[in-house]
């Protein structure tokens, strides 16, 4: 029995910390270590109330939206993305909210696309995604060390043949098409990790 209550106590302490919400300032502030410093300034930011729901934090005038890091998941993931990609992205996380799993969500969204009810933009629209260890987030100042970034340019049903880029990256960092053909085809761009 003690070892029950224990591990309760464990499971339950452990689950508080992951959904601990930071203050407003501080989700902004690392929503916004995603961003390109030119437009840091005017992006949107959209993070967590007190009761852990999704609520813009700060509206911007700027063409980026930034998601702050979801308190609900290990480790420190904040994103931006082009405001043009925020009837997608909602849509995604419309989707996840209704207990759809990931791979449900992509299925959907695709098909959605595919239909004509989704709108995905028909230029190049940019994705910033920024990764790190919670040992290494502070979380009165919203600085995170060492995080690892990564670039997604949304190119829809671009193929290999439409843009001669590789399906597969063959050394780090180079570009290269992922779900290539699709409504969700882009050019992923991982420079290596921080060693």
């Amino acid at each position: 029995m003690k070892h029950i209550l224990t591990i309760g106590l464990l499971f339950f302490l452990g689950n508080s910390y992951a959904q601990e919400i930071l203050p407003a300032d501080i989700q902004i502030k690392t929503a916004l270590l995603a961003a390109p410093a030119d437009q840091k300034d005017n992006a949107t930011v959209l993070g967590y109330d007190a009761s852990g729901k999704l609520v813009t934090l700060r509206k911007g005038d700027g063409k980026l939206v930034c998601l702050a890091d979801d308190p609900k998941k290990e480790g420190i993931s904040v994103a931006c993305y082009s405001a043009n990609l925020e009837p997608f992205m909602a849509r995604g996380r419309e989707l996840l909210a209704e207990g759809k799993t990931e791979k449900e969500k992509q299925k959907i969204r695709n098909q959605e696309i595919d239909e004509g009810k989704l709108v995905m933009p028909k230029e190049p629209n940019i994705l910033y995604v920024l990764n790190g260890a919670e040992a290494n987030y502070n979380k009165t100042t919203g600085e995170l060390k060492d995080g690892n970034i990564r670039y997604a340019f949304y190119v829809p049903y671009a193929t290999q043949e439409s843009t001669g880029m590789s399906t597969k990256p063959s050394i780090p960092g180079m570009p290269w098409l992922m779900e290539a053909g699709t409504a969700k085809a882009h050019i992923m761009i991982v420079p290596p990790k921080k060693q």
